[in-house]
């Protein structure tokens, strides 16, 4: 069963919560990662700081895990951008990752990737492609190329159908359009100096496919048919949260979904998980273990900085994660996590 066509509001983060809790599954996640080498989950160093700038989008994907669409009023203030970006300048963190929503849809997104440029830093920005459409925005292809920006951008298949299915009907060829316009200014050649990484997302309850498999996949029929180049591809789980939660209760997956996540458990997808390098930071300046985290609003564990303006590096690096059974989408298989599988299958 592929993703229904209905756009809604996800439930509340709390609720979605409760519905969580309420599954029986065979084990929790705390029993299946104390089985691992690693005992329980516990962090490295910071290595990227990943700002979520609001929740506005000029999409409504029916598989957001941000639960983002044009009518979303969520966006990052200027005192907490001013935050993110001293603590990016002025600690030894070589990652900003820039996510939304639409990040491209804040008023200061060009801003925060010159500083961070600046300074050094590799820049991430999750693109939902069809933004470098819009005509006020035709422009950022070419400034995204100036600064060095590795364009993330979600493709769930190469195929219009299933594309539209999860994104909404036209998505597919504007994609291709805003691809074609990321090539033309350099991004997809073998040079590598602009790094243009798909994303690809089952288009239903089931897992990825391995990832390199699909990357194949990907370059021969994007090549073949539109004549489009790209650096990588990475492949994500749909995480049993917000929109696609919802979708699974309404469709009667649920059950199914999260018993196969118990079931395909790798400890070693584990060891890379983002929450274990990744600072995640709201809109409005929380901080979280990751960004999935984060859309169900459980916070960091007691005694642990609550937001930006009390960043402190030293307790963040060692910290033990807060977990729940979501946690399963990343460590299923070949693993999931925002930079891709981490592990092989």
């Amino acid at each position: 069963m592929t993703l229904a066509t209905q756009h809604s509001h996800p439930a509340e983060p709390v609720q979605q919560m409760k519905r969580l809790e309420s599954l029986d599954l065979s084990t929790s996640f705390e029993a299946a990662i104390a089985t691992t080498p690693l005992g329980e989950l516990r962090s490295t160093e910071v290595q990227t700081l990943q700002i979520n700038v609001g929740k506005r989008c000029n999409q409504e994907c029916r598989h957001c895990h941000v639960g983002a669409g044009p009518d979303r009023r969520e966006v990052m203030p200027d005192e907490v951008v001013d935050a993110c970006l001293s603590v990016l300048c002025e600690r030894e963190i070589p990652n900003l990752d820039i996510t939304g929503g639409a990040p491209e849809l804040h008023p200061r997104f060009e801003e925060i990737i010159t500083t961070a440029a600046r300074a050094g830093r590799h820049v991430m920005d999750r693109c939902n492609l069809t933004i470098l459409t819009v005509p006020a925005y035709r422009h950022l292809p070419r400034f995204l190329g100036d600064n060095r920006v590795e364009v993330v951008c979600s493709l769930p298949y190469y195929n219009a159908r299933e594309t539209d299915a999860q994104r909404g009907d036209g998505v597919f060829q504007r994609s291709i359009e805003a691809l074609r316009m990321l090539n033309e200014v350099g991004y997809g050649r073998k040079d590598g100096k602009s790094i243009l990484t798909l994303v690809a997302n089952p288009v239903g309850a089931f897992l990825p496919a391995p990832q390199s498999c699909l990357e194949d996949d990907f370059r021969e029929e994007l090549r073949k048919r539109h004549g489009v180049e790209f650096s990588r591809l990475i492949t994500i789980a749909n995480m049993p949260i917000a929109r696609y939660l919802d979708w699974l209760d309404r469709s009667g997956n649920t059950d199914r979904y999260m018993a196969k996540l118990v079931s395909s458990f790798n400890g070693a997808a584990a060891l890379s998980v983002m929450c274990r390098n990744t600072i995640s930071v709201r809109w409005d300046g929380a901080l979280y273990d990751c960004d999935f985290n984060q859309m169900l609003d459980m916070k960091m564990l007691n005694g642990y900085p609550g937001d930006i303006f009390a960043f402190d590096g030293a307790l963040l690096h060692g910290r033990r994660i807060a977990v729940g059974p979501h946690c399963f989408g990343c460590t299923a298989g070949q693993g999931s996590s925002c930079g891709g599988a981490t592990a092989n299958q």
